[in-house]
């Protein structure tokens, strides 16, 4: 895990703009990396709208915003979304880290702890409803979570 005083680790990452090489492709900017945990959801939505309408401020700082997301074919139905709704265009990459390793390099995943992907089914959420009710792991909306051990 990358703590502050340490240079950044770097990765090949596909995003909503394309491949990227972070930190490289940035070279001689600050980075904000900034993670929600899913497309669609009143929170994510409502930051990505901030650092949006922020982003000319980010620029004259000489500072890139990335986002981070779990969910992997949403990110540009999402930036849709938000310009045909709000009016504002979603003008950073969103990386697609759907198994959560760039979130842990990063140290932004809580230790023994992991995301689980959104369900691609019906059959599959329900499932999971019932492993929530079960304890099997926890669930706040369809973002859920189950400890590991260490």
């Amino acid at each position: 895990m990358s703590s502050c005083l340490e240079r950044a680790t770097t990765f090949r990452r596909v995003t909503t703009q394309g491949q990227i090489e972070f930190l490289e492709d940035f070279g001689g900017k600050w980075v904000v990396l900034f993670s929600h945990p899913a497309d669609l959801t009143p929170v994510c939505t409502t930051e990505f709208l901030a650092f949006a309408k922020r982003y000319e401020d980010f620029e004259e700082l000489n500072c890139e915003l990335v986002g981070l997301s779990i969910d992997l074919f949403s990110h540009i139905k999402w930036a849709e979304w938000i310009k045909e709704r709000f009016g504002v265009v979603i003008p950073f990459p969103v990386i697609v880290d759907d198994r959560g390793k760039i979130a842990e390099m990063y140290g932004m995943i809580h230790p023994g702890k992991v995301i689980i992907p959104p369900p691609t089914s019906e059959k599959e959420a329900k499932e999971r409803i019932e492993k929530a009710e079960a304890e099997e792991f926890d669930c706040f909306d369809w973002f859920c979570y189950k400890e590991v051990k260490v």
